[in-house]
């Protein structure tokens, strides 16, 4: 389960009053986009419409709407300097009391924004595949991550659906189309044969892989023996992270990978849309 979600579940069970504050419209430049919520209760707040002066006034019309001495269900909000806001743009707040039909419908958007999160698939649990699990649970994304080794596999974070599978080479022609793989194993004969089945395929977000430039080179001059093509073996990110920070922590490397799958997602999803 994403980390997030938890975090909405476990607040919508503690706080019963409360009111959704959801940005109904943007015009110009805005903090954030047209859907994003929040939760407000009486004496806490889940979630964020953009901060500054904006979201203070939104939270104190939910609350004033909670204690009955407002009836204003709606909010034209300019971003400009009348309310210390430099943004320029203007949205529109809506305001729902969080009655039971309405947390309903919340719970039902909810669910059906999370099973359309995209995948990423994590193969290794190792010291970077963990690392990289945590990075991405604070992220719009579902993850696996899958091992050989059920040891390992039991020190990954729960937050990532786990995976223990005897030949995970296997399963990657079952993943679904716009995920991201990243392979990360102990043994890099496995992390080829992944690679192998991933790259043979042209419907995945980001292909990629730890290593250095030696271990490329070795990939490379393997996979053509294997049949892999130049395009193929061109789509293989490795190392993973970039190279604008060389610092190879565990951390460090989830942090630039996590930035990586991002980017290639959203690259997918619009070239997939155009």
């Amino acid at each position: 389960m994403n980390f997030a979600i938890d975090n909405l579940e476990a607040f919508l069970e503690r706080e019963y009053k409360l009111v959704i504050v959801e940005i109904k419209q943007t015009f110009g430049s805005t903090p954030r986009e047209t859907g994003a919520f929040m939760l407000v209760s009486p004496t806490d707040t889940h979630g964020t419409i953009g901060g500054g002066q904006m979201e203070h006034l939104a939270i104190d019309n939910a609350r004033a709407l909670l204690a009955g001495v407002s009836d204003q269900v709606e909010m034209d909000i300019p971003l400009g300097p009348d309310i210390g806001q430099c943004c320029g743009g203007r949205v529109i707040l809506s305001f729902r009391i969080g009655d039971d039909a309405v947390r309903a419908a919340l719970e039902a958007t909810l669910k059906q924004k999370a099973e359309a999160l995209p995948d990423v698939w994590l193969f290794g649990a190792g010291h970077v595949g963990r690392a990289l699990a945590d990075a991405l649970l604070l992220l719009p994304l579902k993850t696996y991550a899958v091992e050989t080794r059920k040891s390992e596999l039991d020190l990954m974070s729960a937050g990532a659906s786990h995976r223990l599978v005897a030949m995970p080479e296997s399963i990657v022609k079952d993943i679904a189309p716009g995920a991201a793989i990243v392979i990360l194993t102990h043994d890099h004969a496995l992390d080829f044969l992944i690679a192998k089945e991933a790259l043979a395929r042209d419907d995945l977000a980001y292909v990629g892989m730890i290593g250095s430039k030696t271990k490329r080179a070795t990939f490379a001059s393997w996979a053509r023996r294997e049949g892999l093509d130049e395009d193929a073996i061109g789509k293989l990110v490795l190392p993973i992270g970039g190279k604008t920070v060389q610092d190879k922590r565990p951390a460090v490397i989830a942090a630039m990978t996590s930035a990586e799958i991002l980017a290639a997602i959203e690259t997918y999803r619009v070239r997939s849309e155009s």
